[in-house]
Formats: C-alpha cells, structure tokens, sequence
C-alpha cells in the first residue's frame, strides 16, 4: 500500500514540476514517469525495513 501511495505522490510531484518549468505533454508526462518510479523505489525500501523491524519479531 505505501509503494501504490508513494508512488500517485511522486507522479504529482512530477507533474507538477515540468508544468513549472513550462514542459509540454510528453515533458510532464515524463517527468510524472520518473519521480513516480523514483517514489514508488523509495516506498519499497521503506516497506522492507517497515517488515523487518517491526513484524520480523
């Protein structure tokens, strides 16, 4: 669930970010592509330490 969240935030932020550097579509589009996966990494990682600290017990 945190990777699926993670990941619509960094498509937002993405997104948001080449419509103010004025990018056309395909810009915006990328950009949303690319923060969404970064996000969606970040999201995983903290999932994995999440289960191993607290439910590996």
């Amino acid at each position: 669930m945190i990777v699926i969240v993670m990941g619509l935030i960094g498509a937002i932020i993405g997104g948001q970010t080449a419509r103010r550097r004025q990018g056309n579509r395909k810009d915006i589009a990328q950009y949303a592509a690319g923060f969404g996966i970064a996000f969606m990494l970040a999201g995983l990682i903290i999932t994995v330490l999440v289960d191993r600290l607290f439910l590996a017990g």
